[in-house]
């Protein structure tokens, strides 16, 4: 933990000594790997593993594209097995340099061995910290609802759960 906590504060002090315009212009691709997590309403139980996410930006703010996260479950009341969770995206980065935070909203689906197949839909913030002209480093939050059909998701929009990653990204 110290070492990840030193890492993050590292990256945070140094971002403003990296490379100037720094950042997506329209028509970049984007590339991100991340450790990702989750965990249920309660925070009772977890899961840890990796997530992808390939982007394209419509605008210099602007980005659109999909995640996939593999899984592990952790808790008490969860067994050994694995879920995946796919999600198409839209996001606004704010602000141009090399701190740029952003808004969202995704829509997709959770699917796996410890878990009922259900879609989601989500909203989301994060930062991108730029450390190099092309390069960031990720830290995003999602609170994904759960619904099986429409009228599940207006009797249970307050059930889901909340997805975390922090990884490195790449615009080209």
């Amino acid at each position: 933990m110290k070492i990840a906590l030193t890492l993050v504060t590292s990256a945070l002090l140094a971002a403003p000594l990296a490379a100037t315009a720094a950042g997506p212009i329209e028509g970049d691709k984007s590339f991100t790997i991340s450790g990702s997590g989750s965990n249920d309403k309660r925070f009772d139980n977890g899961a840890y593993g990796v997530s992808a996410e390939l982007g394209y930006f419509l605008t210099d703010s602007w980005q659109a594209g999909v995640r996939q996260s593999v899984n592990g479950f952790a808790g008490d009341e969860v067994k050994t097995s694995w879920n995946g969770a796919t999600r198409g995206f839209i996001e606004y980065n704010f602000l141009d340099g090399d701190y740029r935070p952003y808004l969202g909203v995704n829509l997709g689906g959770i699917y796996g061995e410890n878990t009922k197949n259900t879609g989601t839909a989500g909203v989301e913030a994060g930062l991108k910290l730029y450390v190099l002209e092309k390069t960031y480093i990720n830290f995003g939050m999602e609170y994904a609802f759960l619904f099986n059909d429409s009228n599940d998701f207006q009797n249970k929009s307050n059930n889901g759960i909340y997805l975390y990653n922090i990884g490195i990204g790449f615009n080209w």
